[in-house]
């Protein structure tokens, strides 16, 4: 199933790619890497990673990335998964599960997963100044879900907009926002719980907010409305307004 909608391109062109584009990085960044049995893209996604890793530059002789492993067949392993909330594989994350991607973050992902890391390991989400305000002040939980495919030119760009919010929530210590990639391939029922039919697809706390890449002023206001229980009244106001026009 794996090569029929992504390729892992490994190659040495590659690998000079991945070298120039982290070789801004600042601070170390940690990334996690979770894997089962019966899992046919587990390989591929640890392989992924650990090119990452070898890409990744050094200071004072360590890798500004880490890449650890843990497989849901060790029992040591699963209480890792546990305390990040993992329960498919293959699943990656970042800051504490609280930037995740599940499934591979192959194809076109690669681009934001680079961006990705780059921002942490820089310190900057790139975000306004109000937008890092609101999300510092969000007192409930919001899980955003990007459902993606690795083909998709456009995904990466709402991916990163959704991953910078998990980090500036994470870094004002409110956490609360999770940002997760779902590989649509890999999570067909996620995919089909949402019925989507063009991605990136964005769904905010269960809900389908989004189709498409949205501007960040507006993501803001459907992130802070989810966080606040008012996302059916936000999204039944722009439908009215819309359909008025």
């Amino acid at each position: 199933m794996a090569g029929r909608y992504y390729e892992l391109d490994l190659s040495p062109e590659f690998m000079e790619d991945l070298r120039e584009s982290l070789a801004d990085m600042v601070e170390p960044v940690r990334v996690d890497v979770f894997v089962g049995p019966n899992c046919e893209t587990c390989e591929d996604t640890v392989k992924l990673l650990r090119a990452f890793e070898e890409a990744a530059p050094e200071v004072h002789g360590r890798k500004l990335l880490e890449v650890r492993v843990f497989d849901k067949s060790r029992e040591e392993d699963r209480r890792e998964f546990a305390r990040q909330g993992i329960e498919r594989v293959p699943s990656v994350t970042l800051i504490d599960g609280y930037i995740r991607y599940t499934g591979i973050p192959a194809g076109e992902e690669v681009r934001g997963l680079v961006e990705t890391i780059l921002r942490i390991s820089e310190g900057d989400s790139g975000l306004d100044e109000e937008t890092k305000e609101t999300l510092a002040n969000l007192k409930n939980r919001v899980y955003i879900e990007v459902v993606v495919t690795p083909s998709c030119p456009y995904c990466p760009y709402a991916v990163l907009l959704a991953n910078m919010f998990a980090y500036e929530a994470w870094k004002s210590g409110s956490k609360a926002v999770i940002a997760d990639t779902v590989e649509a391939y890999e999570n067909p029922d996620i995919a089909d719980k949402y019925n989507v039919m063009s991605v990136p697809a964005i769904a905010l706390n269960g809900e389908m907010a989004f189709i498409g890449v949205p501007y960040e002023e507006d993501f803001i206001h459907y992130v802070t409305a989810a966080a606040e229980g008012r996302l059916d009244e936000l999204v039944l106001k722009e439908y009215e307004d819309a359909t008025s026009l």
